[in-house]
């Protein structure tokens, strides 16, 4: 069984404030084997030690590959002078694989201005892996969460590099080992992260809907394993803030629709609190 996990994991920082990325592996490592681990908000230079958490990850997850994709990347202004032209601070995700990646393509997400709502750049990040059961591509992102504008362009965008995606897969390779090589981009496909979206929200629709082309739709993962049932709640599980919200979803996986029948089982990590997101896992039955 193939099993994926995605996770925001907020840069190690739990709900009762503390950073502990040490904590965030020990969760995993009781929550299931995974093959594949997808990460949001990772980050370096923004905790209060500075560290470099894209390299903690590496070296805290042997046995994987593990590649990142930076949606920030700037200076670091509290650096002191004459330090900053060498100080920066990066944010994104990463992604581990313990199977062959084939190829890692980042795409940076549409970004469009509006000066009354604090937002950030955001990014995807698509691997192609030949995994036991054949190449699968996979995808993570991390949506924007103050705008609602932002997160429907976003949606847009990863719609257009599905049915991109899907068409390269059709073409044949270019021969040769030159630059213009490639390796295929995989049509079976998952989409994993943190979307900052509610099931049942225009955006969550429009992500699932359909292309009219050809290309396999988005279908949402908890629906296919679990169908009728209401999605498990991601977020907020932990809270010890006592008026805080009613704990709600926003991190999802998608199957393209080639994929529906093989999705065994979808389930949410609630008992653990390395972060204010659960992790969850999507089984494939891809070996």
């Amino acid at each position: 069984m193939f099993k994926l996990v995605t996770w925001n994991i907020q840069s190690g920082r739990s709900p009762d404030g503390k950073t502990d990325l040490d904590r965030i592996i020990a969760c995993l490592d009781r929550f299931c084997s995974f093959d594949m681990l997808c990460v949001q908000e990772v980050s370096s230079g923004y905790t209060a030690g500075g560290e470099d958490q894209f390299a903690m990850l590496r070296e805290r997850l042997p046995g994987y590959a593990g590649f990142a994709a930076l949606a920030c990347d700037t200076i670091d202004q509290s650096a002191a002078p004459g330090a900053q032209d060498d100080a920066r601070r990066r944010f994104g995700t990463m992604v581990f694989s313990r199977h062959p990646v084939l190829q890692a393509l980042r795409h940076s997400l549409p970004w469009p201005a509006e000066p009354d709502v604090m937002s950030m750049p955001r990014s995807a990040l698509e691997l192609t892996v030949a995994a036991p059961g054949g190449l699968l591509r996979v995808t993570t992102a991390h949506l924007e969460y103050f705008s609602q504008r932002q997160r429907m362009a976003q949606v847009e965008r990863l719609r257009e590099l599905h049915r991109e995606a899907g068409l390269h897969a059709l073409c044949p390779p270019a021969p040769g080992n030159g630059p213009f090589y490639l390796p295929p981009r995989a049509m079976p496909a998952l989409l994993a992260g943190d979307f900052n979206m509610l099931p049942g929200s225009p955006e969550h629709q429009r992500l699932l809907a359909p292309f009219g082309d050809g290309i396999h739709p988005w279908r949402d993962c908890w629906q296919l394993a679990q169908p009728g049932r209401r999605h498990a709640p991601t977020v907020g599980l932990h809270d010890p803030n006592p008026d805080a919200s009613a704990p709600f979803t926003f991190d999802y996986v998608f199957a393209s629709a080639d994929l529906a029948e093989r999705v065994r089982r979808v389930r949410v990590d609630a008992s653990e609190q390395g972060s204010d997101h659960q992790a969850l896992l999507v089984e494939l039955d891809w070996d």
